[in-house]
């Protein structure tokens, strides 16, 4: 057996670090992690991974944690019945730059499940030190591509973690790159797939919250309720594999097993199928381009199966189509997009904005937004989602006056 794969987990407190950590327990003479980093909202589960898998190195991004994580340690030790100096203290990076620093750390894979647009400077990071970057951080992507696609050193560099991505670097495995005739990347349509746009004027955030299939996050379970979460994978999806927007279609899938579709020219079309788990597009990820025996259960083959695939209603869901006409401008229009979703989510979540009013607000500050260059440093991403909140923020407070 070869060795082991060294991989630093950026967000291992996260859903998918955890599931990431999993895997790697699962696989011991497969993956070794040598460093793991947070924000630090939950510093006794980041004692107890680091602690439990032996890290070389613990990253904090929230500075004034790094007491808090020491006494972790500590009680973590205690409660495992290590002898007080009986255990390996990692070294502990704390600030701002925590997972910077870390995406720099030696190994050999870098797993970026950092939330927002914080994931964007790691990404940076891990690209330009030569690592293999397993990328579930869609905003790297979407916020910083002509970034991103600047710092790789090298083809196939970045693997997605997301399972709709996953799934078409599967599927396109079969055919060379001139032989792609489309992407189709399936939705499971979130609460309100089955609704017509004037049967969501006036729905709750309780009711949006309620997904069919998937348990996430409040925000991307809004995301996928208004199909944002589809118009963010379809720009992630043009910056990974470099097919045209044109090319790139949404169909509703209810019951997510069919991940995603690549056509080719000749008119066959091949599909990634796989119960929705998380751990299979993880491992693959760490693994890349070698698959992880038994990470996942696989579809029943044995039982009948009903799969539905349709188009989406254009109408009533117009976040994709305004997604694809912001990746298309550039300079800054998906930063935009993404940040003043962000503001206009945490309304409707708060009762400030009404559902149908996310996407609308969004197409008026995409309509204002100024001519913003093409970006060629974070900070001018920054900068471009600073004017994007600001913006959604006026909008927002205008039309409750006026309401």
């Amino acid at each position: 057996m070869s060795e082991p794969r060294d991989v630093v987990l950026l967000g291992s407190t996260g859903s998918i670090g955890t599931q990431a950590i999993d895997i790697v327990r699962r696989n011991p003479g497969r993956f070794r992690v040598a460093g793991i980093g947070a924000g630090g909202g939950n510093v006794e589960l980041l004692a107890a991974q680091a602690l439990a898998l032996e890290v070389d190195v613990v990253g904090v991004a929230r500075a004034g944690a790094v007491q808090d994580l020491q006494l972790a340690f500590y009680a973590e030790a205690q409660k495992q019945g290590y002898a007080t100096g009986g255990f390996k203290l990692p070294k502990i990076v704390a600030g701002p730059d925590a997972m910077t620093e870390l995406a720099q750390w030696p190994c050999d894979v870098v797993l970026n499940g950092v939330v927002g647009s914080l994931g964007l400077a790691p990404t940076l990071a891990a690209l330009r030190a030569g690592r293999t970057l397993a990328l579930a951080n869609k905003e790297s992507l979407v916020a910083g591509g002509p970034l991103v696609r600047a710092a790789v050193t090298r083809p196939g560099q970045i693997v997605p973690v997301d399972s709709e991505h996953s799934a078409l670097a599967q599927c396109l495995r079969g055919g060379a790159r001139g032989e792609v005739r489309r992407l189709v990347l399936t939705a499971s349509g979130g609460a309100f797939r089955d609704r017509r746009r004037e049967e969501l004027a006036g729905v709750t955030p309780e009711e949006a919250l309620k997904h069919p299939t998937w348990d996430m996050g409040p925000v991307v379970t809004i995301n996928s309720a208004t199909l944002v979460n589809k118009g963010l994978e379809v720009i992630e999806a043009h910056e990974l594999f470099g097919v045209p927007y044109a090319d790139i279609e949404v169909m509703v899938h209810p019951q997510s097993v069919l991940h995603s579709l690549v056509e080719f020219t000749d008119g066959s079309t091949l599909a990634q199928a796989s119960p929705p788990d998380m751990r299979l597009p993880i491992a693959l990820a760490l693994a890349w381009p070698d698959r992880v025996p038994g990470a996942a259960a696989g579809v029943d083959w044995r039982e009948a199966h009903n799969w539905e695939l349709r188009p989406l209603d254009d109408e009533a869901f117009t976040a994709v189509r305004l997604a694809k006409q912001a990746g298309e401008a550039g300079r800054c229009r998906p930063a935009i997009y993404n940040a003043a979703n962000e503001e206009c989510v945490a309304a409707f979540a708060a009762g400030r904005l009404p559902f149908l009013g996310i996407v609308e607000t969004l197409e008026r500050v995409l309509a204002s937004a100024p001519d913003f260059a093409e970006p060629g440093t974070v900070e001018e991403v920054l900068a471009a989602e600073t004017w994007a909140r600001a913006q959604a923020q006026d909008i927002i407070v205008t039309a409750a006056r006026g309401a």
